[in-house]
């Protein structure tokens, strides 16, 4: 019986070798699960490969500074996507209803501003159909947009969005506006820093957002940008 003996340059190239195999292993393992989150339609961004940003304003909460965002969208000439809770809408359906008849894109932000990533199929899919549903009575429109609120969804969030036949909506740049240290000068700074091409801009109706818009769409329209809607930015093929 013949022994097989490796020197010790065998031994380091075979552990070379072995070590690519486990890097490219992982790889693929990591590009398959991007994949399949693709796959999902979960958006952190558009797929229009153009100059074009979409501005999602989620509400919930800062009726008083809505009325103010519309006049400067107006003036401007911008249609954006607003993500609306169910319950904030019962309402507010007033509200809403200036805003749609403005043509902003609507959007559904759930029935309810809770953790959906803490809910099981059931519970998200009851959320999600009620914010539909209150939605719209009011606007007498179905709407195909669904913004988990704080961002916070599980498998079940995605596939009880798309077995209602809605996409997930993320962002890609976010403003953090909600929080008190978030002024003005901030405020632009974290959209004009990150900067790019189908961008999806995270906001909310707050003071200091409706301070920092006029800078943050002079920016824009000075760098060759157009901003939109979700589905400006979303093309489906």
């Amino acid at each position: 019986m013949k022994i097989l003996v490796l020197n010790k340059r065998t031994v380091t190239t075979l552990l070379a070798i072995l070590a690519i195999i486990l890097v490219v292993s992982v790889f693929l393992v990591l590009y398959n699960k991007a994949e399949e989150t693709f796959n999902t339609d979960v958006y952190y961004q558009g797929n229009v490969d153009d100059k074009i940003i979409a501005f999602a304003c989620n509400v919930d909460w800062g009726n008083e500074y809505i009325p103010k965002m519309l006049e400067l969208f107006e003036k401007e000439n911008i249609k954006i996507t607003y993500f609306v809770t169910g319950k904030w809408t019962e309402g507010n359906n007033d509200i809403l209803k200036q805003i749609y008849d403005k043509g902003h894109e609507i959007g559904n932000h759930g029935y309810k501003h809770i953790d959906y990533d803490k809910l099981d199929y059931e519970r998200n899919k009851e959320e999600i159909i009620k914010g539909h549903n209150a939605i719209k009575d009011v606007i007498k429109e179905d709407v195909k947009y669904f913004a988990p609120p704080s961002g916070a969804y599980n498998d079940s969030t995605v596939k009880a969005a798309k077995d209602l036949g809605y996409q997930v909506i993320m962002w890609s740049i976010d403003t953090i506006d909600w929080r008190k240290d978030s002024t003005k000068d901030i405020i632009v700074n974290r959209v004009t820093e990150k900067v790019h091409n189908s961008a999806i801009v995270l906001m909310h109706p707050t003071e200091e957002t409706v301070k920092a818009l006029p800078d943050i769409i002079n920016f824009l329209f000075k760098k060759g940008y157009k901003i939109g809607t979700i589905s400006d930015v979303i093309q489906n093929n």
